[in-house]
């Protein structure tokens, strides 16, 4: 459907564009390789006088003797070349590549304000054509790119793709390059998959009936067919040394495998001038086995390749055009690192010694594989000739990039944090061992629980084991582990991770290092708190406690526990006994608490305290009441006393009324303590005890602390979400 579309508005813009004057078309080329993809374009626009009007913009090393003054091939073709500019700055280093590129743009507006093209066509990943993008886009002139999209090595990468976001059309020869400009924010409708230009030449002119003369032309009358080598070694300008370590390597391998060698000089990059000189320090030029040149005309050269025994070196001809005819290539190093190849190529990255290559030449020499048509199909020049005469110069000249869509990039990446960064939460209670995965946001991706065992061993080996089978499942479900956050019961030590302390519901839990068996197991960091503490973390995190300074969250399940956050951090005490808030005292001659001292809150208000009077009241006959469903084998918990309360017996609304009024009072104290913000009640008698609690704080609390309001916690899993919350805040404290 896209593809469709695209090619009605291409039909809709030709019939626009009929009847409009010519399109002026300037071609810049910079050296004989560019030449050689540029000259087929060039001859297709002066074939269509009545459409076009061409320009011809010299420059760069076509104008230099050292390399050929390739310039005159140009004129040969019978182009008028409107300007000859010269801005190459010898030196041939790193320096020298600079200051040309500087010195063109120096030069091209005076002639770009002269010629005031419709749009510029530049070809591939040299320096200077980075000089004529830059150019031009500031002149506000349309740039047609050829062959963008690509990926080699060095530093032509980095100018190609710079090219690409200056230019307004791209002709592409490969499939995968147009894919690279897209996913570059190019816009698809100024794409052209066209092939490479110089293929509508190799193609067609491949098989001359004169290749031997040609041949014999430039390597003597003694070489046959398929029995020679085409040698082209340019700098790399990245690894200077490297190349030229390289390029000696090569030419002695060369001289070992003893055949006839056509070598044609470095071109311009920095290096080239070390380069020659190695050559020339070998004898290459003397030598009988070689002919070293600095130009050849294409179509000539086009059947040197052709009828080549293997090509050697680092030119993008070896990859690209070599593979049209099946030519066997070995390419040394990195140059052309990412290139699309056929089989014909050998890749030789890692050339490090002269018997490398020399078995590299004796694996492809006089081979022949199959012809690759990867860059062309012989039909790019029609295409592209097709695609000029639809461009708009009614446009908008401000190029617009194609960014994926996004609602908000910032909260597209908070959103992913949130859904995949995750902590391991574990909750070791009195009767469960709970294991889970927990992510940013709070969600419960996946639970494990299993019975909690009598002794440390068993605790220990099934913790371990759960955790282990929790780590393995997060990554299918696409949750990043940041650490292990562990909820317990007893008094704990948060800064070495040990319990110190266990309550009497967890057996073998005293003097515990939690921290390092786990940490050493799963190979992630490891927090360890009370299970108190726990609560107040994820309220804190998670619940009625965000944003709140000050609160304190009371747990009333079993037990009574609980924690304190003042000035938004945990209070955990010099001894790490602050906030058992269970163990407030309330009476200095109440019943026995659990922790072997009398009047605690724990021992009127925990669920442990209801269930001992409920009991007590059973055996006396006294709990049941007319309607109360309470079956003999039942075990007797704090709900039947509720029950039983709420039925209008005297005697459990009696045990409630104390328990009520000892908590509430417990909870007075901590409030003319701390003065927190808020009151959070926790645990399974929580909705039960918050009506009664809030009208003991308005009878009996300081008239400053009676406006304190007790909410009942909206969290199901205040222990693992507190001990996840434990990893979350910490481990990604750096981030946020």
């Amino acid at each position: 459907m896209h593809r469709s579309k695209e090619k009605l508005d291409r039909q809709k813009m030709e019939g626009l564009n009929q009847g409009r004057r010519k399109l002026r078309v300037c071609v810049a080329t910079c050296n004989r390789a560019d030449y050689s993809k540029l000259a087929p374009i060039m001859f297709g626009i002066k074939s269509h006088p009545d459409e076009f009007e061409l320009e011809v913009v010299v420059l760069g090393s076509h104008l230099i003797d050292d390399y050929g003054n390739t310039f005159r091939m140009i004129e040969q073709d019978d182009f008028d070349i409107g300007s000859k500019l010269h801005t190459i700055v010898r030196g041939e280093d790193e320096a020298a590549m600079v200051e040309s590129v500087g010195l063109a743009l120096v030069k091209l507006p005076d002639v770009l304000q002269r010629l005031q093209p419709d749009v510029l066509v530049v070809h591939g990943d040299r320096f200077d054509a980075l000089a004529l993008a830059t150019a031009a886009a500031l002149m506000n002139i349309r740039i047609f790119h050829v062959e963008g999209g690509e990926v080699s090595g060095t530093i032509d990468d980095s100018i190609r793709h710079a090219i690409s976001k200056l230019a307004h059309y791209h002709a592409c020869c490969t499939r995968m390059a147009e894919q690279h400009l897209i996913a570059m924010c190019e816009d698809h409708s100024r794409i052209l998959l066209a092939g490479c230009p110089s293929y509508d030449k190799l193609l067609s002119s491949h098989h001359r009936e004169d290749h031997m003369d040609i041949i014999r032309s430039w390597l003597g009358d003694g070489v046959q067919d398929n029995d020679y080598i085409v040698a082209l070694q340019h700098p790399v300008t990245t690894n200077i040394q490297h190349s030229i370590k390289l390029y000696g390597l090569m030419l002695e391998a060369l001289i070992s495998f003893n055949k006839k060698t056509l070598i044609l000089f470095p071109n311009i990059d920095a290096g080239s001038k070390e380069m020659v000189r190695v050559m020339r320090k070998k004898g290459i030029e003397q030598h009988p086995n070689f002919r070293a040149i600095k130009h050849i005309p294409f179509e000539q050269f086009i059947q040197l390749v052709c009828h080549a025994g293997c090509m050697i070196g680092n030119s993008s001809c070896g990859v690209r055009e070599a593979g049209a005819f099946g030519t066997p290539v070995i390419n040394l190093g990195t140059r052309q690192t990412g290139r699309e190849t056929g089989e014909n190529v050998l890749h030789v990255r890692d050339a490090d010694t002269q018997s490398k290559i020399c078995h590299a030449l004796e694996l492809q020499f006089g081979k022949r594989y199959p012809c690759s048509k990867i860059y062309g199909d012989g039909n790019a020049v029609p295409r592209i000739l097709k695609f000029l005469q639809t461009i708009d110069l009614n446009e908008p000249l401000q190029k617009s990039f194609c960014f994926p869509p996004v609602k908000d990039s910032i909260s597209q990446d908070i959103d992913h944090i949130l859904e995949t960064q995750s902590a391991l939460s574990v909750d070791l209670g009195g009767t469960n061992l709970r294991v889970a995965i927990v992510c940013m946001k709070g969600n419960i991706v996946k639970k494990y629980t299993e019975t909690n065992p009598k002794t440390y061993e068993d605790r220990i080996r099934l913790m371990l084991k759960m955790c282990k089978d929790a780590v393995r499942d997060a990554v299918s479900l696409n949750c990043r582990i940041l650490g292990v956050g562990i909820s317990t019961g007893g008094r704990v030590n948060p800064q070495e991770g040990v319990v110190l302390h266990s309550t009497n519901l967890i057996q073998e839990w005293s003097s515990v290092n939690l921290r390092t068996p786990v940490s050493d197991a799963l190979g992630l960091p490891v927090w360890v708190d009370n299970d108190g503490n726990c609560a107040a973390l994820a309220e804190r995190k998670f619940g009625h406690g965000k944003g709140v300074e000050n609160f304190v969250t009371i747990i009333t399940g079993t037990g009574i526990g609980g924690g304190i956050i003042h000035q938004n951090e945990l209070i955990h005490g010099s001894t790490f006994c602050a906030a058992e808030l269970g163990h407030i005292k309330v009476s200095l001659e109440g019943p026995e608490c659990s922790c072997g001292s009398r009047g605690c809150i724990e021992a009127y208000a925990s669920g442990m305290a209801l269930q001992r009077e409920a009991k007590r009241l059973n055996d006396e006959d006294m709990l049941k009441k007319e309607g109360m469903d309470l079956k003999l084998s039942e075990p007797i918990t704090a709900a039947h006393l509720i029950s039983a309360a709420r039925m209008g017996n005297s005697k459990a609304d009696a045990v409630l009324h104390k328990a009520t009024t000892a908590l509430g009072v417990g909870i007075v104290n901590i409030l003319h303590i701390v003065n927190p913000t808020l009151v959070i009640l926790s645990g399974v008698l929580a909705s039960y005890y918050k009506e009664p609690v809030q009208r003991i704080i308005s009878e009996r609390a300081l008239l400053s602390a009676q406006s304190i309001k007790v909410f009942t916690s909206a969290l199901e899993e205040p222990a693992l979400l507190g001990a996840a919350s434990m990893v979350l805040d910490y481990a990604t404290r750096r981030t946020y």
